[in-house]
């Protein structure tokens, strides 16, 4: 009986939401990421270059959005946030390769302790990464503090989502 009410659930969640779509001609879904896209710090010497990135199927009542990309697989207990972008203007619908923030949005501090994209850095070994490229249509602009957690941030973004669409990347250091 609860498998039939959380079915139900989510096939209502579902059409309310809507479908956002997110593409890029840099990373594929199940497909591994260029050295372009490898972090450059820590023992890593890739471009650091966040990927190009486009959306479309905003639902009505989008606001602004927001890109979140993380690593589940990190062995930190609580994966590693390589890029979180809030606030996105609403009529911005991609980003080239090694975007800036757009005017009008807010960087938040990435788990490397800087601003911006930081790109993937597995332990050498470690076996495959997933990274999740997510973009969230947001219902409203988001009033985060400046150094906002990854959490907060994460928080915040999901409490206010009207639709979302992923990526999931892979990418690993032998």
């Amino acid at each position: 009986m609860r498998y039939l009410f959380l079915a139900a659930t989510l096939a209502a969640n579902s059409a309310f939401a809507g479908t956002l779509t997110l593409a890029s001609t840099d990373i594929a879904h199940g497909k591994f990421m260029a050295k372009a896209q490898e972090f450059q710090g820590f023992g890593c010497t890739g471009g650091n270059r966040s990927p190009q990135l486009s959306w479309s199927g905003a639902p009505e009542g989008t606001v602004a959005y927001a890109i979140l990309v993380h690593d589940a697989d990190a062995p930190t207990g609580s994966g590693w946030w390589h890029w979180q972008l809030v606030n996105i203007p609403k009529d911005v619908t991609s980003l080239p390769a090694g975007a800036v923030a757009p005017a009008g949005s807010q960087p938040m501090n990435n788990d490397y302790g800087s601003k911006g994209f930081g790109g993937a850095c597995p332990p050498p070994q470690h076996g495959v990464h997933h990274y999740r490229f997510t973009v969230h249509a947001l219902s409203k602009k988001l009033e985060l503090p400046e150094n906002a957690s990854g959490a907060l941030t994460g928080y915040m973004v999901n409490a206010h989502s009207l639709a979302s669409g992923t990526i999931e990347a892979l990418y690993r250091r032998d």
